[in-house]
């Protein structure tokens, strides 16, 4: 496919073998450097920093590293899961990735949904699941936390709604210590409800 060798992405990691953590299945996680979020209680605070670059592959390269277990995925109706960092920074190489790969595979997003709407645009034929770690709906709160605006997602979960995958979105919403409180988890929970969303994921962040 003309263009796919030419097309690197820098990994903080791959973890294989999980299970029940990042959509059905057996699952391989492919974490991506990068993400547009200084969030303070980051759980991968290496994907922000230059010494946290494992390794630079290309799609071509990522598969033939994940197609070891092929059989597990199948039998399980597991896949691949892309996060980071933020994987849909890396939209054109998860699509030429998916192009390459077992068609039955499925393919899990753990995204922020904070980028531009081309990249969905680009993922939306190729995502099974999407996991969305929305923080909080409240604009204040999520800028405080993540130190940056939360238009973008608020108009991409809009947009995803309107292309009819809302049951395929899990929404992360956590309570986060210091930033927001029960009132206010429930307060995006019902801002969601609304948009159409309807599985949701809530915890407290352990900090």
């Amino acid at each position: 496919m003309t263009g796919i060798n030419h097309i690197e992405a820098p990994l903080i990691g791959i973890n294989r073998h999980r299970m029940g953590i990042d959509g059905n299945g057996v699952t391989t996680l492919v974490a991506f450097h990068g993400c547009p979020l200084r969030c303070r209680y980051c759980l991968n605070p290496q994907c922000n920093h230059a010494s946290g670059i494992g390794q630079i592959l290309t799609p071509e390269m990522l598969l033939e590293q994940v197609k070891i277990d092929n059989l597990y995925f199948l039998s399980t109706d597991g896949g691949i899961c892309f996060g980071g960092g933020e994987p849909c920074l890396r939209s054109q190489f998860i699509s030429e990735f998916c192009q390459l790969a077992d068609p039955r595979w499925r393919i899990t997003l753990e995204t922020s949904l904070n980028v531009e709407r081309r990249h969905l645009q680009t993922l939306l034929p190729f995502v099974s699941q999407w996991i969305i770690d929305v923080k909080d709906m409240n604009p204040d709160i999520y800028h405080a936390y993540t130190r940056r605006s939360n238009r973008r997602v608020t108009g991409n979960l809009r947009w995803l709604a309107k292309q009819g995958v809302a049951d395929n979105c899990l929404i992360r919403l956590p309570l986060i210590p210091e930033y927001n409180t029960k009132a206010a988890v429930v307060s995006s929970r019902h801002i969601l409800l609304e948009m159409g969303f309807t599985h949701f994921d809530e915890f407290e962040y352990i900090v």
